[in-house]
């Protein structure tokens, strides 16, 4: 089998560190590149797409509760985890750009309602499909059966993370 950057790194520091489990240090080393390179793709969809990953989180919150695509600015603010003057910041360059419109409820003047615009789904859609286009690129040197044995493994692990 050949030989990646981390077998090297685990080689070397075998007989140094004889604390370190070699196959832990893999595993783990093999997941930070792989982490570094899905954000390196994600940059380059921002790149190419003109959004930010805030402004495409809030994209995606909205596209996330489907049809009509709107959402009141503390439900975005909670599925986001950012306070309503963060979210607020975020909303305004966003209906600048006319991706999102804010409008008043017409039966209670103090709600507020936050749309997904045509354009904006059509942004994030593209972003989207950049994105999936990279991690496809990525994932497709596995089998279809490795993809699914990997997607196992990896839920495995979250669910431990989430769980403790």
């Amino acid at each position: 089998m050949k030989q990646d950057s981390i077998d090297r790194h685990v080689a070397r520091w075998r007989g140094e560190l004889d604390y370190v489990d070699p196959v832990h240090e893999a595993i783990v080393g093999r997941l930070m590149i792989l982490g570094r390179h899905l954000s390196g793709t994600r940059a380059v969809a921002h790149a190419d797409t003109g959004l930010d990953r805030p402004s495409f989180k809030v994209l995606l919150a909205l596209r996330r509760v489907g049809p009509p695509y709107v959402a009141s600015p503390s439900e975005l603010a909670a599925y986001l985890g950012l306070s309503r003057g963060a979210l607020s910041a975020r909303l305004g360059p966003l209906e600048d750009d006319r991706l999102i419109t804010r409008a008043l409820d017409r039966d209670d003047r103090r709600r507020v309602h936050v749309r997904l615009t045509p354009k904006g789904r059509r942004a994030f859609d593209r972003h989207a499909r950049l994105e999936g286009r990279a991690e496809a690129d990525l994932l497709d040197v596995l089998s279809p059966a490795d993809q699914r044995r990997l997607a196992d493994l990896l839920h495995e692990l979250v669910l431990a993370v989430e769980t403790s």
